[in-house]
């Protein structure tokens, strides 16, 4: 088989099982097209995307201005590694730096790496400038917290699956329940050696869990008065997802109406990922201030691809459309609506126990257990009627599309989640 030779669905399935290792289990759909919030599979049937690569393509698959700013680089200067200077990279960090108003950014490629930098960047902070003694210093963490797959990442993950049979694991990480100052407190009161509390503003991968009122605020508060670093792991929920051009927001240059009305928590350390790039190329970056980032010198951390010209040029178009297209204000507006038509639709369906959400990062609690397929099947039958979600935790959809749909498009898929979970009463 030529390798640009056209495959149907079956047959693509079965090469990535033979040939590819099994890490995931994706839903049967092979795609082969993506415009704006629709992608298609490789025998032409058109769905709606409610997923955006796990909120990466919050800007629509293949933006033009996206996708233009990358071939453009593409045909001129792809990677230089930082060896060298290039002559896109400061434009970039001027950019990316005024945009959410930090100093200084160190850039990388996926979420990950960027927790790994900033997991670097508090401990060697904590030992230059706290004065924490070397090899002491703890980073406090939430339950059922998702920031990549590393080994240090699963470390401090309480996922059976992601741990099971991958120690021995990084020590120095406090792990508390989330969205609970009393535990928060309690953790900075008995342990002298905390450099650093890092979270996930609403935490995605464990169901779209949102903190209560006031959380991020409390906890920001407490980090200041105790002297360690709040760190904001936004790589889900940052670049306008939540409604907001940030879920904590902080001194960001996002205008007024962006905000919700929510109140500023400006993190110490900034985690990007995902729709940094609008989805069409890795790009990752985390941002403090010089009193916290200038402990980073030659040496101490780097990245072949970081900071690479097509990277840069990238980023720069997908934080442009954001602003252009006022998708943190639409965010808002059409979250509002799906949160509200669904929760009265949950009153009289037996399936849907709960809808929960920010934005448009929301989730459906399916009324079943964990270990069920209830929330799979449904998920089946959304996609026999042309809308891709996929669940996690077991009863738990997701549904996160791009930022760029309209009202008009948004009901249609509301229409057709309810048609769904009726088929799926009368399967």
């Amino acid at each position: 088989m030529a390798v640009l030779e056209q495959v149907t669905s079956q047959q693509a399935i079965e090469l990535e099982n033979k040939h590819g290792a099994h890490n995931y289990h994706p839903l049967p759909v092979v795609l082969s097209r993506g415009e704006g919030v629709y992608v298609w599979d490789v025998e032409g049937k058109k769905y709606y995307d409610f997923l955006s690569a796990y909120s990466a393509v919050n800007q629509g698959h293949c933006h033009p201005k996206i996708v233009n700013a990358m071939v453009a680089q593409a045909k001129t200067l792809s990677l230089t590694s930082r060896a060298f200077y290039n002559n896109v990279l400061g434009t970039y960090e001027k950019y990316i730096t005024e945009y959410f108003g930090f100093d200084k950014v160190l850039p990388m490629n996926t979420g990950a790496e960027a927790v790994e930098t900033a997991l670097k960047l508090c401990r060697k902070w904590a030992y230059e400038v706290k004065g924490i003694d070397e090899n002491k210093a703890e980073i406090i963490v939430c339950e059922n917290n998702f920031h990549g797959r590393t080994t240090t990442i699963i470390s401090f993950s309480n996922d059976p699956v992601a741990r099971k049979n991958f120690g021995p694991f990084t020590n120095g990480f406090i792990k508390i329940e989330y969205d609970n100052l009393i535990a928060l407190k309690e953790a900075l009161e008995n342990n002298k050696n905390v450099s650093g509390f890092l979270v996930e503003p609403i935490q995605g991968e464990a169901g779209v869990y949102v903190p209560s009122e006031g959380y991020l605020m409390g906890a920001k508060a407490l980090c200041e008065e105790y002297g360690v670093l709040f760190i904001a792991d936004e790589v889900q929920t940052g670049i306008a997802r939540t409604g907001r051009l940030l879920a904590t927001c902080g001194n960001c240059l996002c205008e007024d109406k962006n905000c919700s009305g929510s109140p500023d928590v400006k993190p110490d350390i900034l985690i990007l990922g995902k729709a940094l790039s609008g989805g069409a190329y890795p790009v990752s970056a985390v941002l403090a201030n010089n009193s916290i980032m200038n402990v980073i010198r030659p040496g101490n951390h780097g990245s072949t691809f970081g900071g690479n010209p097509i990277a840069a040029s990238v980023a720069i178009a997908a934080l442009d459309v954001v602003r252009e297209e006022d998708l943190a204000e639409n965010a808002e507006r059409l979250g509002r609506i799906f949160r509200k038509e669904l929760s009265l639709f949950a009153k009289e369906n037996k399936w849907v126990k709960k809808v929960r959400g920010k934005g448009l990062l929301n989730a459906i609690l399916i009324n079943d257990t964990e270990d069920s397929t209830t929330a799979w099947e449904i998920c089946l039958k959304l996609r026999d009627n042309g809308l891709l979600a996929k669940p996690t935790h077991g009863n738990i959809i997701r549904f996160a599309p791009p930022l760029v749909m309209s009202e008009k498009e948004l009901l249609d898929c509301i229409a057709i989640i309810k048609k769904s979970i009726l088929d799926f009463e009368e399967f």
